[in-house]
């Protein structure tokens, strides 16, 4: 469970954030919404310890976030996977070497471990078929043609999926996803939905989605959090969010739907 605890964030002059509280409930996926500029992005890094709060507190499985010494932000953050905006691969790795660069800056060679891992979220994200043993042709062959391939071989969708897949590196506990269909088509944008509330369920991970796309929020949120000139201004679950009388709220709803 990650507590926010009435963060306050200033640079210079510029309040970012004012008094911020709420909870991101454990095996829930929680949507953070708001315009650019409101914050968001600035309250994921106060989570995940690059920057500290100048008032208040985070609290990740009881630990606060900003008394961590750097070996211990280290390995708080084997517990998370971050999918960034437009996946951000490496153009220069391929796929293979994408998606266990987590394990490698851990320390991890052993050349078996890492195929064995990548195998397994890459047939997670549906990159590669879900057979049983994983010592068929067919496994094989598509394993063969995948691995070699580099970024600019790919779909947007395809570099996404490889995205989330490497978030999934070393079973974290938690994943961050900063706005995870931003350029993609509607039917890839729902594959990502789908993806996203999937892996919730079967891998029994915490999501938490920055995203704009309120159709996605509709389809995965099991809880909604609106920041709005860096103050949280709803908290709650979709419905409740889709009936909101508090004009902040119903007016972002209406043009983000």
């Amino acid at each position: 469970m990650i507590r926010i605890e009435n963060i306050h964030k200033s640079f210079a002059e510029k309040k970012v954030l004012r008094g911020v509280s709420f909870d991101i409930e454990q095996g829930k996926t929680t949507c953070i919404i708001g315009k650019s500029g409101c914050g968001k992005s600035v309250l994921l890094k106060n989570i995940v310890g690059l920057l500290s709060p100048d008032q208040g507190s985070v609290l990740l499985d009881g630990q606060r976030v900003d008394s961590l010494s750097r070996r211990q932000l280290f390995d708080m953050r084997k517990n998370i996977g971050y999918v960034f905006q437009g996946a951000a691969l490496f153009d220069s790795y391929n796929i293979f070497e994408n998606t266990v660069i987590k394990l490698r800056e851990h320390g991890e060679n052993d050349f078996t471990i890492l195929e064995a891992e990548a195998k397994r979220v890459l047939s997670a994200v549906g990159l590669l078929p879900n057979i049983g043993g994983q010592d068929s042709g067919i496994f094989n062959k598509e394993w063969l043609d995948l691995k070699e391939k580099y970024p600019s071989d790919l779909s947007g969708g395809m570099k996404k999926r490889v995205g989330v897949a490497r978030a999934l590196v070393g079973k974290p506990k938690y994943i961050f996803y900063d706005e995870p269909t931003t350029g993609l088509d509607p039917v890839n944008s729902e594959q990502i939905d789908q993806l996203i509330a999937q892996l919730a369920k079967k891998m029994d991970v915490t999501s938490i989605v920055i995203s704009h796309d309120m159709f996605s929020v509709y389809h995965i949120a099991d809880k909604v959090a609106m920041i709005s000139g860096g103050e949280l201004v709803f908290s709650g679950n979709v419905e409740e969010l889709k009936n909101s009388t508090k004009a902040v709220v119903s007016e972002f709803v209406e043009r983000y739907s």
